[in-house]
């Protein structure tokens, strides 16, 4: 029998693979395994258990990605409609919604099952609320209010709680703590977003806030509100003993700079400026949670 060792899979093979990954969106939920690990870190997690630390990181990830494609297949239409969506695997026509459904819920059921049975049940419990929030909650209202951006908010904030409940098993205030800087976090990136790409909201039909008020000053005042809240809120950890001084500095400097960004936004109300904020904000978390990782060591 000839050796098939060499074979190089279809081309097919590969664009259904690429396909599916899409679905989970892997580079954007990277940002919720990165959450995730601090939440554990600043928990206080016992990093030489490297099998709980996998699950931890493995299990939330699936759960997102899952999330992620069941979010989809709700909108499926809308983003077909939508520029910058109209590419995605299911309105392109790539895959069926019966095929991405069946994928999206083997990969969120397989998460919970690694939360529950690799780390423990309350952080299953905590990833199966954010899941349930996130697909069955924050999705439809999307459809009906602009307010639907404050309630998406909510399960976008909770992957540290995952990691928090993973090392700890309770949830406690540093938990909660973490949850409200990743909650003011987003509201900003979102409304950066929903600036930037007004017209294809509105022609897919979501009352976003930019939508319904094109004027832009409700959006850009919030975006200063909310990112002028996040400053004292990224400093508590110092007030209450979970990072030192040196994280203080570093975050009074980064949190200077992430409102300095909205603010300017806010003065402007330009897409370059919409733009710098949004990329500002990506960057602002993870060098956020380095601050207070290498804080606490």
């Amino acid at each position: 029998m000839k050796s098939d060792a060499n074979a190089v899979p279809l081309p097919g093979a590969r664009s259904r693979a690429a396909d599916f990954s899409a679905l989970a969106k892997p580079r954007l939920n990277l940002l919720v395994v990165a959450s995730t690990f601090a939440g554990y870190a600043m928990a206080g997690g016992d990093m030489s258990q490297g099998l709980r630390v996998v699950c931890a990181l493995v299990g939330t990830g699936f759960v997102a990605g899952g999330a992620s494609g069941l979010n989809q297949i709700i909108e499926r239409d809308a983003d077909g409609l939508m520029r910058r969506t109209r590419l995605r695997p299911i309105p392109d026509g790539r895959l069926q919604a019966r095929e991405a459904l069946l994928f999206s819920a083997a990969l969120a059921a397989t998460g919970l099952l690694t939360l529950a049975l690799g780390v423990n049940p309350l952080s299953a419990l905590v990833a199966l609320a954010t899941l349930v929030s996130y697909v069955a909650v924050y999705t439809p209202l999307k459809k009906h209010t602009s307010f639907a951006t404050v309630i998406g908010a909510i399960p976008g904030a909770l992957p540290p709680v995952i990691g928090w409940t993973a090392a700890r098993n309770e949830l406690s205030q540093g938990a909660w703590l973490l949850f409200g800087i990743v909650f003011l976090w987003q509201l900003p990136h979102f409304l950066a977003i929903a600036w930037i790409y007004r017209e294809d909201y509105a022609r897919a039909g979501f009352p976003m806030l930019p939508v319904i008020e094109p004027d832009g000053r409700s959006t850009a005042r919030q975006a200063v509100i909310y990112s002028a809240a996040l400053m004292p809120l990224s400093l508590a950890p110092t007030l209450v003993g979970l990072t030192g001084p040196a994280y203080f500095v570093g975050a009074l400097a980064l949190n200077a700079i992430f409102l300095a960004l909205a603010v300017k936004f806010g003065w402007s109300r330009g897409i370059p400026d919409a733009r710098r904020l949004f990329f500002g904000s990506i960057i602002y978390l993870p060098l956020l949670w380095i601050l207070m990782i290498v804080d606490r060591l």
